[in-house]
């Protein structure tokens, strides 16, 4: 079931990647490259970082096709895309909290340190979405405003501490998913964030 989950969060990471190209005009390659980068980018970087080659995408080459006809045909719904805001927001957060497992997943069966579990699932289901904001010249978003490496960190949390407690597996998983999509729909409705930093006086 997770493998079919990450099949559809590739392709909400990679329609949520097309809205953000198309608010910047570029044009269908662009798009295409943008939803690739952020759909797969979080896993690769995991990958560079744990040595676990090959990396996914290199094994699974048809997660390419499936990350760009994802954008493509987000291109073509474009229009309805207002009446499909919250469709995306929810699929995004699914994307979220599944990349989170899987890339806790590869870290274990890597034998790592919990610490880098954790980390290695925060890095699957953010990364991509910073690389997207930098591609884009912008500040990434989810050091700016929204709960989001938060819920994939609590999301990481629930997951291991559920293995290393002795429960099914299968449980587990839709436990910390459950749990994540639930901390990520309530941040959005209620609009929760972290404080920030600011810092305005002149240094000179």
């Amino acid at each position: 079931m997770l493998t079919l989950l990450s099949y559809v969060a590739i392709a909400a990471q990679a329609m949520t990647a097309a809205l953000t190209a198309g608010q910047r005009s570029m044009d269908w390659f662009g798009v295409c490259v943008l939803a690739c980068v952020t759909a797969l980018g979080g896993g690769t970087v995991r990958d560079i970082v744990l040595g676990h080659y090959p990396l996914y995408w290199v094994a699974n080459p048809y997660v390419l096709l499936l990350a760009s006809g994802a954008a493509l045909l987000t291109i073509a719904l474009a229009q309805f895309v207002d009446r499909l805001r919250w469709p995306f927001l929810l699929l995004d957060a699914l994307g979220l909290v599944v990349f989170t497992i899987i890339g806790c997943n590869v870290a274990m069966q890597s034998g790592s340190h919990p610490i880098i579990v954790l980390v290695s699932g925060m890095v699957t289901g953010i990364v991509g979405g910073v690389l997207r904001d930098v591609l884009c010249n912008d500040v990434p978003l989810v050091f700016r405003s929204e709960l989001y490496a938060t819920v994939s960190l609590a999301t990481a949390a629930v997951y291991y501490l559920g293995l290393k407690a002795g429960l099914n597996a299968e449980l587990v998983s839709v436990a910390a998913a459950s749990f994540g999509f639930a901390f990520r729909v309530a941040a959005l409705i209620w609009h929760w964030n972290m404080p920030k930093f600011v810092y305005d006086k002149d240094l000179r």
